[in-house]
């Protein structure tokens, strides 16, 4: 859907709240309820006829344009059929990493080392995929949410398992800008839900700082991940203990959040 479409999808749901008909808009307009009909059903509207469109809405065209934005629902969880194309090709999910981190083509192409007609089919692969729409001018409209969950055990989460989790924690963590922790306890059932949705606040905090930084030179942001994991677990049990061994629990579980 072209950005025009989607405003006039918001023009028509405004028109329908305020029950306006295209009868009324022909009036304001000084057309003819034919002509209105066809403006709105082959997306031949200029910016001046928009701009009338607003002022019978009594609205401004940014408050049209944040509707529409608004309006559009991004996905925040891909099929499986979407997780294993993007994982089945290095460059695609090299593409795509940048793209939905709110980089331009130029800075992709730059930054990949990839020329731009190999950057330019990875971005319509992912168009046709639905996690982005490409615009006029090789601009980049992101689908999916900055928190996107994983299919649990889907393509996404067993190329992280695989590729991933290691690269990611082989480090000593020394950096002034990376730390790492692992903390124990043995709370209650009930405890250890809160834990996990206070993890999950976390998550979206991030993606909420991310939302705040885009707008900042590429070279005032830098790639940050963390890897938040919870599972049943105690010490194991030493080889001096005799017939000592460890506690397994029925609800034994590993959750993992990107």
């Amino acid at each position: 859907m072209t950005e025009l479409q989607k405003l006039l999808v918001t023009v028509k749901s405004q028109l329908k709240a305020r029950g306006l008909t295209y009868c009324d808009v022909a009036v304001a307009m000084e057309l003819s309820e034919v002509i209105v009909k066809r403006l709105f059903s082959t997306d031949n509207l200029s910016l001046n006829r928009l701009v009338e469109l607003c002022d019978l809405l009594d609205m401004r065209l940014a408050e049209l344009t944040q509707a529409a934005t608004a309006s559009t629902p991004r996905l925040s969880r891909l099929d499986e059929k979407q997780e294993a194309e993007l994982v089945s090709d290095p460059k695609l999910l090299l593409v795509a990493t940048y793209a939905l981190n709110h980089w331009r083509m130029a800075d992709i192409v730059g930054r990949c080392r990839l020329d731009e007609a190999e950057c330019l089919r990875c971005l319509l692969r992912l168009d046709r995929m639905r996690l982005i729409d490409l615009l006029p001018g090789n601009r980049i409209h992101i689908n999916i949410t900055r928190d996107f969950e994983w299919l649990p055990c889907g393509p996404i989460e067993q190329y992280f398992t695989s590729r991933g989790r290691d690269d990611s924690l082989t480090s000593n963590f020394d950096a002034d800008d990376a730390s790492v922790y692992f903390v124990h306890g043995m709370p209650t059932t009930e405890a250890h839900i809160k834990f996990i949705t206070r993890l999950c606040k976390l998550r979206k905090r991030l993606a909420s700082l991310h939302d705040e930084s885009v707008h900042a030179a590429i070279g005032e942001r830098q790639g940050t991940a963390i890897l938040l994991a919870l599972r049943d677990w105690e010490p194991p049990i030493s080889p001096d203990c005799g017939d000592c061994q460890p506690r397994r629990t029925p609800l034994q579980h590993d959750r993992l959040f990107h």
